[in-house]
């Protein structure tokens, strides 16, 4: 198009400075001119780009308010002015209820020990206050108090149930470990003593019983040992899955045989029930190997004489593999079924001791059954006998629970009455 109407401006050009008698140079630059003023006509026209709009100095973005900060912490925090709570964060909120906003703090908190901290009467001392029974009769805060200003302060609550209820059980573990092994080790320091009496040495009736409750004493340390460090190995491995192909049914069997065996026992005494089926667990053959006889002998020690012990092993395709131990013993009370599997804990002391039990074979279960990432239950009725019921992943669900537990961490836990 450009081009047709610089020809046409060309020619028309050239035609009016012929007929007007102009030289040849002033014809030219006619024409020069009207062919580019046919091309800037001809041209397309830019688009006309909007003004840039100014930015608004009145258009300032909210600001973000001091709850919104607040709430955005864990811990529960109190901003206080003078003796009144002026903003409370979401966990202060959830612990203390929403109506301490605006309220005094001493009826927010009601605790002899945080009063002068909270009123502001102790400035610099920023040592954290015990405060026990804050929210629930078993929780533990520690209470931390920041000046602000003149009339403010900030108050912490820092959650310590977790860090005292471990430190508590492991005061326990050392104490109940330490009674463990003194108990056999005066009563080997008392017979030795016994034996070098010189009328002793020549007394064989009474030496051999003497040592023979000595070598049961030094065995029953051994055991002791042996399951403290079987305990620390399972823990030490507690995030590392294991990922061997274990027949269940057939290590069953075997762990079966081992028992009756060592024990003396008729056939009748084991009753297993299974249906022939594969049951193949992902997992640590000594460690369900150890699992099995802690279960089932407890239910050998602490069944009825004679009664035999049922293990029902279900294998179904779609679902965990589940093992199920059954005496007929005397059962559990309920109230001792929430500790039955913390380290040392006995609901027959006497009578766990003198089973040769070390009070720590179903914490071991527990954790071998927590390692394997399954589930363990604990059912007793008094009178009538106890079971107690694991589930273990297949092996294929096994290694899809590895990845996963891969990438996204961890964890938990609960048995021991041997």
């Amino acid at each position: 198009m450009r081009i047709f109407l610089a020809l046409i401006a060309a020619l028309a050009a050239g035609a009016l400075a012929w007929l007007l008698g102009s030289p040849p140079a002033a014809t030219a630059f006619c024409a020069a001119l009207a062919v580019a003023t046919a091309f800037l006509l001809g041209a397309p026209r830019l688009p006309v780009l909007p003004p840039v709009a100014e930015p608004d100095p009145d258009g300032a973005r909210p600001e973000i308010g001091i709850d919104g900060v607040l709430d955005a912490i864990r811990d529960p925090l109190l901003v206080l002015e003078r003796q009144h709570v002026r903003h409370a964060n979401r966990a202060a909120r959830d612990l203390l209820g929403a109506h301490i906003v605006g309220e005094d703090v001493r009826l927010a908190i009601r605790h002899p020990a945080a009063a002068d901290r909270l009123a502001g009467r102790r400035p610099g001392d920023d040592t954290p206050v015990e405060l026990v029974g804050l929210g629930h009769h078993a929780r533990r805060f520690a209470l931390t108090v920041h000046p602000l200003r003149d009339d403010a302060r900030l108050a912490r609550l820092v959650d310590r149930t977790a860090i005292h209820a471990a430190e508590r059980s492991r005061v326990d573990f050392v104490a109940n470990a330490s009674h463990e092994l003194r108990t056999p080790l005066a009563t080997l320091l008392g017979f030795i003593e016994t034996l070098e009496d010189r009328n002793a040495a020549e007394d064989a009736p009474t030496r051999a019983r003497f040592l023979k409750i000595m070598f049961g004493e030094a065995k029953r340390m051994q055991r002791l040992v042996d399951d403290l460090m079987s305990l620390s190995r399972i823990e030490a491995d507690k995030y590392s899955l294991p990922d061997d192909h274990v027949p269940l049914d057939r290590l069953l069997a075997d762990v079966r045989r081992a028992l009756l065996a060592g024990l003396d026992l008729p056939d009748d005494r084991i009753i297993v029930q299974h249906d022939g089926s594969a049951c193949d667990v992902a997992g640590d053959r000594a460690q369900l190997s150890q699992l099995l006889h802690n279960v089932i002998g407890n239910a050998l020690k602490y069944g009825r004489p004679g009664t035999p012990v049922t293990v029902d092993l279900a294998c179904n395709a779609n679902a965990m593999i589940r093992i199920a131990v059954t005496d007929q013993g005397e059962g559990i009370p309920p109230e001792h079924l929430p500790r039955i599997t913390e380290r040392f804990y006995r609901v027959d002391p006497g009578r766990s001791r003198a089973l040769g039990g070390t009070g720590l074979g179903l914490a071991i279960v527990k954790h071998i059954v927590e390692r394997h990432r399954g589930r363990l239950s604990i059912d007793s009725v008094v009178g009538t006998g106890t079971t107690v019921t694991m589930l273990l992943p297949r092996a294929a669900e096994a290694v899809s629970s590895k990845r996963h537990e891969s990438v996204t961490g961890e964890e938990p836990r609960r048995p021991s009455a041997a």
